[in-house]
């Protein structure tokens, strides 16, 4: 079972609410059970009411929660089927209040409990019973249940106002029982439909990009493609011809053929690559939108690096501003882009890391999903930027830190030339790049 800080917003929302709703039919059980221990019902009551009523107040809370349970997933989940033994919670609470008229009857002295026992007899079964039914349906037997309480309790020789305040008292508990629970499961499901939503957001998002892309490739490749079909054909006739002319077509459908495949090139390096001044905005920009304080520091030199150390550095930023939306539960997140003496120095930190035990169990020493070290893969998550920042010479560390924060390091060599006030880059397979 989860702790509380290892769950997710919408895991702790859900269990709150749900939590709240148990403690109304529980807390209305012990009413009922302390109110079937007061001295007039122990000592004028027939002795096997006592014993009785007690067991019955019991199983009625049993019953109820397990009702409470699928009913409160039956609202959330449209389409789940209640099993017919779902009336057993009803025959349960029509017992407790029967049980409770009858002791009421039976005790001179306890005139003024009626109301909190017949309330607290049929609040167990009424708090799922409001949500499984439609919120006229719950009115409709609302007044059918206040009807059946004016025939009922003047045959505990009542007088008419005392049985009058009676059954507001019953009428305004059990009312408000069933607002309060259906308008905290609406809210929960407000909640879910949000997530939901932002789910589906993410993946229109990725299909709308992915569809670009396949555009581009049609755009470029459709026509480079048709051409060299044709030109390819014709260079087929002139050969078996044999016309000096297929020799030109086939210069040409190579020159066609180099020009796609420097088209494409183009193509996939604007789909993969990052800026990071604009990584850097949108990364603030997602994160307020998300409810996240999120300090973004980018003052320094690193606007001059080459666009390869840039391009490393926003997919950082990238990568890691998703997992701190999509993992953990965070309220602050700090980026801070700095030169120190002879590196560049990325560093990515939020709070809302879940627990220990999660951090260990994450991937590359990060806190798992439970802060900005998620997901592995070729292209995402730790092993990804490593990947990308190891192509320009640099490094990635993550990991939890003290205070309940996990931070990401990311650093790039950035060595400086004695006298020119120049930065050389050193790019594995490039060379080194000499920025003035």
């Amino acid at each position: 079972m989860k702790s509380w800080r290892g769950r997710s917003g919408l895991a702790k929302v859900d269990l709150y609410t749900r939590a709240t709703v148990y403690m109304l039919l529980w807390s209305a059980v012990f009413v009922l059970g302390l109110l079937l221990l007061v001295r007039p019902i122990r000592h004028e009551a027939p002795l096997l009411l006592v014993v009785v009523a007690p067991v019955l107040n019991l199983a009625n809370g049993i019953l109820c929660h397990r009702f409470l349970s699928r009913a409160m997933d039956a609202y959330l989940r449209p389409g789940t089927v209640l099993r017919p033994r779902e009336v057993l919670p009803a025959a349960a609470a029509g017992t407790a209040t029967t049980a409770a008229v009858l002791l009421e009857a039976a005790t001179a002295d306890v005139t003024g409990l009626l109301p909190g026992m017949l309330g607290a007899a049929l609040v167990p079964f009424l708090a799922g019973h409001c949500l499984i039914v439609r919120a006229r349906i719950v009115a409709l037997h609302q007044a059918l249940l206040i009807g059946l309480l004016f025939f009922l309790v003047p045959l505990t020789d009542r007088d008419t106002v005392q049985s009058v305040s009676t059954v507001v008292t019953v009428a305004f508990i059990t009312g408000w029982l069933a607002v309060t629970v259906r308008l905290s499961l609406w809210v929960l499901g407000v909640v879910f439909e949000l997530r939901e939503a932002r789910d589906v957001q993410a993946r229109l998002a990725v299909a709308e990009e992915r569809l670009r892309f396949g555009r581009d490739l049609h755009d470029i490749l459709g026509r480079n493609l048709s051409v060299i079909a044709l030109k390819s054909e014709l260079a087929v006739q002139l050969a078996r011809r044999e016309r000096p002319e297929a020799v030109d077509q086939m210069i040409e459908v190579q020159r066609i053929a180099q020009e796609s495949q420097r088209e494409v090139r183009d193509v996939v390096r604007g789909y993969r690559e990052a800026d990071l001044r604009v990584e850097l905005e949108g990364a603030r920009s997602v994160l307020d939108a998300a409810g996240i304080d999120c300090a973004v520091d980018s003052a320094g030199p690193w606007l001059d690096l080459p666009d390869e150390v840039r391009s490393a550095l926003g997919w950082v930023v990238r990568e890691t501003t998703t997992n701190v939306l999509r993992h953990g539960d965070a309220r602050r997140c700090a980026i801070a882009v700095r030169e120190e003496e002879d590196s560049v120095l990325l560093t990515v930190e939020n709070d809302g890391v879940r627990t220990e035990a999660d951090a260990e169990g994450g991937t590359e020493g990060g806190a798992g999903d439970g802060g900005t070290g998620a997901r592995t893969g070729s292209g995402t998550g730790l092993v990804g930027l490593r990947e990308r920042l190891a192509a320009v010479g640099g490094t990635l560390e993550a990991g939890p830190e003290d205070g309940g924060t996990f931070r990401v390091t990311a650093r790039i060599p950035v060595d400086r030339v004695p006298g020119a006030g120049a930065k050389v880059v050193r790019i594995p397979g490039s060379g080194t790049r000499v920025i003035r």
